[in-house]
């Protein structure tokens, strides 16, 4: 029997399109997904992006809530380094308190980038990567290299992580956690014993998970805190196992997951034949390469648009490890690659996520899959 399969969207800004019609693809492809009989519909968050409008979770999630009456709704993630946890606690508890049992509050770690940390996150992405390897059926590549290294990537990233209002100070990231499910449950104490109550949030369903690309504080996070773990093989497939590992490794249960639960998500690409997925699927490593730049996400380009780029050897570096690792083909290969993929890492759930130009295409993904998987 299939384990359940979810989806998570960027609302993405398709070539010549705009972030209203993003907006409302969105909302459709949600409807779509519960008709197919998706576990779950997540959105992103993503800022400066040209080619993302999910920008806004909790306000995305609510509005997709409203437009659906059974798949579970939220976030994949809230980045928590630009809310306080009482504010995301009270949004996310909002929406439940409007549709009980359907509500996930996904966490995701973001803070502003100092110039001093710059050099250390500079010679990380760029060192040496280990090899690509087979584990069991599954391409874990080399980590990838970015453009950490140009000063005006820099200044662009830091200035809008100012804009965004992130921390520069050291947070204790499963500190804030804590404060989100103590907010959600009996209400949060204060070092000098005041209690505080959010009515909003407080004694709702809201479920909390924690999303990682590594094994480091977000899987220690949720591990220390019983809470469920997605692990981004979509992101960063590199450090997918290591991060399940760690993740299981130190898991202290909890009254509602008495077991590790992990979800691990995937980049996918459906249609009716091998050529057409690909031919779909082309635009991917353009659309990825504007990220890793440092440029943030352009609007997706077409099939057209992606022919007429020129690649170098370099720049092919940048997303190799993401293209390949793009599930692309029939409803069957894709599916067949997703098993691998829940094998190897041992996931309880699956998300997946699918970029096409054409919306139209990227419904037919989805419920192509859908019926190979789900039916």
């Amino acid at each position: 029997m299939s384990i359940p399969l979810s989806i998570l969207d960027l609302a993405a800004v398709a070539s010549g399109r705009t972030p209203a019609e993003a907006v409302r693809d969105t909302i459709d492809l949600a409807r779509r997904a519960e008709q197919f009989g998706y576990q779950r519909f997540w959105v992103a968050e993503h800022h400066f992006a040209s080619g993302v409008a999910s920008a806004a979770p909790a306000v995305l999630s609510a509005l997709i809530a409203g437009a659906t009456s059974s798949i579970r709704v939220g976030s994949g993630a809230v980045l928590l380094g630009y809310y306080t946890p009482v504010s995301v606690a009270e949004q996310f508890g909002t929406i439940a308190l409007a549709h009980p049992g359907r509500v996930d509050l996904g966490l995701g770690r973001s803070g502003l980038v100092r110039a001093r940390d710059w050099a250390g996150k500079f010679n990380a992405a760029n060192a040496p990567a280990a090899p690509a390897r087979l584990v069991d059926g599954l391409l874990i590549p080399g980590k990838a290299k970015a453009n950490l290294g140009d000063p005006e990537v820099r200044r662009r990233l830091e200035a809008g992580q100012r804009l965004l209002g992130a921390r520069e100070e050291d947070v204790d990231y499963s500190e804030q956690v804590r404060q989100i499910l103590a907010f959600l449950t009996a209400g949060y104490t204060a070092e000098d014993g005041t209690r505080f109550h959010a009515p909003a949030a407080e004694g709702t369903d809201t479920q909390v998970w924690v999303l990682g690309s590594s094994a480091g504080p977000s899987a220690q996070a949720a591990a220390e805190l019983g809470l469920p773990f997605t692990a981004n093989y979509h992101v960063s497939p590199s450090s997918v196992l290591e991060a399940v590992e760690a993740y299981r490794a130190a898991f202290v249960p909890s009254v509602a997951f008495p077991r590790p639960h992990v979800m691990v998500s995937a980049d996918v690409v459906v249609a009716e034949d091998s050529a057409t997925a690909r031919e779909l699927a082309a635009p991917y490593a353009q659309w990825v390469l504007s990220i890793r730049a440092g440029d943030g996400a352009i609007p997706f380009p077409t099939p057209a648009e992606a022919a007429a780029f020129e690649w170098t050897e370099e720049l092919r570096g940048l997303v190799d490890d993401r293209v390949q690792t793009q599930f692309v083909g029939t409803a069957d290969e894709v599916a067949d690659k997703l098993r691998t993929l829940q094998r190897v890492t041992g996931a309880d759930e699956l998300m997946v996520t699918t970029l096409t130009h054409q919306h139209a295409d990227r419904v037919r993904s989805f419920e192509l899959l859908a019926k190979e998987w789900i039916s």
